[in-house]
């Protein structure tokens, strides 16, 4: 049981690797496609702006490698922007064509009397049963950095995990299949982010004995 890291080279992705060792796996950081491809889980951290992490992940071939990783059933997770790119379309300096994963969009917080970037410390509820999520007592708190979030059109909410308040309701975590998002960073959100993180790593892969949400 490998866990693979892309590597986009954006963002502190030394971070996020030893966060997932500290859960005991056994972690590679890497932008081979073949090395990808052959790890039991994959974790897709990405920082920076919408249109730029789409066209890192396009230029390793990653874009087109995750969905085939997610057809077979294998983990797959997302962190921040990493979360984001799985939509359909994101509108950060213009309109960019995202993974598509998941239906909707990422636009920006719309209330003028919040503060943009949503910055630090705020809880993720969970919205459905998943093994990501423990729903028993209180929300967990997780680490947030982000001027953008997920827009789901009706008769979607379904692919909605865990949801967090920022002048209103926001996904904070989202799943489609084997495929995860969090907007949130598990690797900042101590030990909420590592026990998060550790249920990831010890998902069965391929994923074939969990339900799976609708695709």
């Amino acid at each position: 049981m490998t866990v693979a890291v892309v590597d986009c080279g954006i963002g502190n992705l030394r971070s996020v690797c030893k966060a997932l060792e500290a859960t005991g796996a056994d972690v590679v950081l890497s932008a081979d496609r073949s090395l990808l491809a052959d790890a039991s889980h994959l974790v897709v951290p990405g920082v920076g702006a919408f249109g730029d992490f789409m066209s890192a992940l396009g230029r390793i071939g990653v874009d087109d490698l995750l969905h085939a990783l997610v057809a077979d059933g294998v983990p797959v997770l997302g962190i921040c922007v990493g979360m984001q790119v799985l939509f359909e379309e994101g509108l950060e300096f213009g309109r960019h064509r995202g993974l598509g994963f998941l239906p909707g969009r990422v636009a920006r917080f719309d209330d003028s009397s919040l503060v943009v970037p949503h910055v630090g410390w705020n809880q993720a509820a969970a919205m459905r049963p998943d093994p990501l999520f423990d729903e028993a007592g209180e929300p967990p708190w997780f680490y947030f950095v982000h001027s953008f979030r997920a827009e789901l059109p009706d008769g979607a909410e379904h692919h909605v995990v865990a949801s967090t308040d920022y002048g209103g309701a926001f996904p904070s975590a989202v799943r489609a299949g084997s495929l995860w998002g969090v907007q949130f960073h598990p690797e900042k959100s101590q030990r909420a982010g590592l026990d998060l993180l550790g249920r990831f790593v010890r998902l069965p892969s391929p994923l074939t004995d969990l339900p799976r949400a609708a695709c």
